[in-house]
């Protein structure tokens, strides 16, 4: 497992793939400071609706993870180099674990930086809220990680896939769309913030935090336990 880990760690962090993660983890700190600078600042509401679940957990978090999660696997797919891997005595799940560890080694930093400094600036130094928005983020980065990198086994289109994931399904529908929410990562890390923090996005009608965390667990143990499954029944040349 350590070798599968540190391989698909230096396969993963090429050095315009962290620049990019690295501009898009700062939007969220750079668009907070830029509101707590307006005279006409917004209300704690419109900041927690426009920037933490709008830009951070709705793109800048799926962004981040796509980017890396997708070429866990993708890569090796394409180079037709899984083999390497697969034909070897290792268990399965002892492939599609390390990769997603990685996975969570590279992006989680750069989202806990940016979702810590975020809320710490817009909530004035609040130690509670500050908490519950970068556990929340960790959950959100988690949740996408397993299901991305599962992605990236499954399909060799999976970032064109999981970009009209990140627009269709977590950006306009589980904004627009009665119950889509009981399906949808961003409102289970949402649902999280408000559990830990219940003045944070008191203003919507959340999941129960408990079902928010059952539902976390399911996607990130039922994406892993597809990838393991998909590798025991791939055919790989």
């Amino acid at each position: 497992m350590r070798s599968v880990f540190l391989l698909t760690v230096r396969q993963l962090s090429g050095r315009w793939r962290l620049a990019i993660m690295a501009i898009l983890a700062a939007l969220p700190v750079i668009g907070t400071l830029n509101l707590l600078m307006d005279n006409d600042a917004v209300s704690v509401g419109e900041f927690e609706s426009i920037v933490l679940s709008g830009m951070l957990s709705g793109s800048i978090i799926p962004l981040v993870v796509l980017a890396i999660a997708a070429a866990a696997f993708g890569n090796e797919v394409e180079d037709r180099t899984l083999a390497n891997l697969t034909t070897s005595p290792l268990p399965r799940w002892r492939i599609a674990l390390p990769k997603l560890l990685a996975t969570l080694a590279i992006a989680l930093p750069f989202i806990a930086v940016s979702a810590f400094v975020t809320a710490h600036a817009a909530f004035l130094s609040d130690t509670r809220a500050t908490l519950a928005v970068t556990l929340g983020a960790a959950a959100a980065v988690a949740m996408y990680a397993a299901l991305f990198v599962w992605l990236g086994l499954v399909s060799a289109q999976a970032i064109g896939i999981g970009l009209l994931y990140i627009v269709l399904w977590e950006g306009l529908f589980s904004n627009y769309v009665e119950g889509v929410r009981l399906l949808s990562i961003r409102a289970y890390a949402i649902a999280l913030m408000h559990g830990m923090d219940e003045r944070r996005f008191a203003s919507v009608d959340h999941l129960n935090v408990w079902v928010a965390a059952g539902m976390a667990l399911l996607v990130i143990g039922g994406s892993l336990f597809l990838s393991v499954r998909r590798l025991r029944a791939m055919d790989v040349p």
